[in-house]
């Protein structure tokens, strides 16, 4: 696909959803016969559930909507968000757009490795046997490489080796192995998975002890993903507030979730809105990331922000996000659900670390987008009135009422199902 495709649709949010659909159509984002997948019934078909895990009596639809205005690394994109929470893509759309005036996000991914673990246990000298295994490193690495020929063959497979010494532990004192794998554009799981298993007999001969678990770690810190953004401080300006007040209020917000673990939950949780909305888009372990952000978030010792918010010298606002994003757009549910592959194909990427890139830029947008309504209106202003759809669909509201009984909840500053209710019903005994 073409690289000049816009990812600025102006007026999108406004159109129907069948006129989106076609405007995607129109700017060669989509092909018609991609629109069939965008269809209300099921893109999942119950026959492919049933083969993808187990026990199947239906399928679980999200809602799954495109951000718009992303820039990242000189390339427009669109990004394809599966969430059902309000807010989360309008926020990240908008934050994309201010970013877009400076050239948007900038990006880097490392190089896809993941770590194996092997736990050894029952070692009569642990000190001699981490010794021995990291002499016969060499070896170990030989035999690992002949698992998987074909991971070879496209440059990946196993590259490093660690030996841990674990002491203080309530067992005692064991090894854990670490073997690093190159694992191209999957994810990684399986292929790490095999191999440390085929490497067990090796290792306990070498070792002299016995290998217990053989897993690999969702703390991916060997395979990072980080962006930047710079914006302009007058882009921030909005109502009362001056942009250099808006800018300066995003800073101290992101300096509480820097000092307080409590906040820096709620802060990450932020982040991950965006992030784990196009995991999941692209049919990626959304829990996987999940754990992998939240233990990084921690890995100094003390859990913090993963983001940093502060401004340059000529007062713009610029932040960055590092975390560990172990994606791919190989195997797994990526290849196999319809959706997903629609997704990626909307991205254009050409690599999981492509991916990686954008992931990690949606995720500081919607970090900008959830510090700037803290630090001026309050998180609640634009997230209830979105909000408000929801509560006017639970309380029984259709069609043309949705949006009526959402925009009297919100005129009201009562969004809630009980007044929604009490509402609707009023409304249709005088019709």
């Amino acid at each position: 696909m073409s690289a000049t495709k816009p990812s600025r649709l102006v007026g999108f949010y406004n159109l129907p959803v069948a006129d989106r659909q076609e405007l995607l159509v129109q700017h060669g984002w989509l092909e018609e016969q991609d629109l069939l997948r965008l269809a209300s019934h099921p893109a999942l078909s119950l026959d492919q559930a049933n083969h993808m895990i187990e026990n199947v009596i239906g399928v679980h639809p999200l809602p799954l909507g495109i951000a718009l205005n992303f820039m990242v690394n000189g390339r427009e994109v669109l990004v394809p968000m599966a969430i059902e929470e309000p807010s989360v893509v309008a926020g990240a759309s908008y934050m994309a757009k201010l970013a877009r005036t400076n050239g948007g996000f900038q990006a880097q991914a490392d190089e896809p490795l993941m770590i194996g673990q092997m736990q050894i246990l029952d070692l009569p000298n642990p000190h001699l046997a981490r010794y021995r295994l990291l002499a016969e490193k060499e070896a170990i690495l030989a035999e690992a490489k002949k698992v998987d020929p074909i991971l070879q063959e496209l440059g990946g497979g196993p590259k490093d080796l660690e030996v841990r010494l674990i002491e203080n532990s309530p067992i005692g004192t064991y090894l854990v192995l670490h073997l690093i794998m190159d694992v191209r554009d999957a994810m990684g799981a399986n292929a790490v998975n095999t191999t440390v298993e085929k490497l067990t007999p090796m290792v306990e001969a070498i070792s002299g002890g016995r290998v217990h678990l053989r897993i690999l770690s969702n703390l991916a810190d060997r395979r990072l993903a980080r962006a930047t953004c710079v914006i302009p401080a007058a882009q921030f300006s909005q109502g009362n507030f001056s942009g250099e007040e808006v800018r300066d209020g995003i800073i101290a917000a992101w300096a509480f979730a820097a000092s307080d673990p409590y906040r820096a939950a709620t802060h990450n949780k932020g982040i991950m809105n965006g992030i784990d909305a196009v995991v999941i888009a692209t049919g990626n372990d959304w829990r996987a990331v999940e754990a992998g952000a939240h233990a990084y978030a921690a890995h100094s010792g003390t859990y913090t922000s993963l983001s940093q918010w502060g401004k340059d010298t000529q007062g713009n606002l610029v932040g960055t996000l590092e975390l560990p994003l172990a994606v791919g757009i190989v195997g797994g549910a990526t290849k196999v659900h319809p959706l997903a592959k629609l997704a990626l194909k909307i991205m254009a990427v050409q690599s999981a670390q492509e991916l990686a890139e954008i992931i990690v830029s949606v995720g500081l947008a919607q970090n900008l987008a959830a510090l700037r309504a803290l630090a001026t209106e309050g998180i609640q202003r634009g997230h209830m009135a979105l909000h408000a759809r929801q509560v006017a669909m639970a309380a029984g509201a259709q069609g043309d009422e949705i949006e009526k009984l959402a925009n009297h909840l919100v005129a009201s500053q009562k969004v809630r199902i009980d007044y929604a209710e009490q509402i609707l019903q009023s409304w249709r005994k005088s019709s």
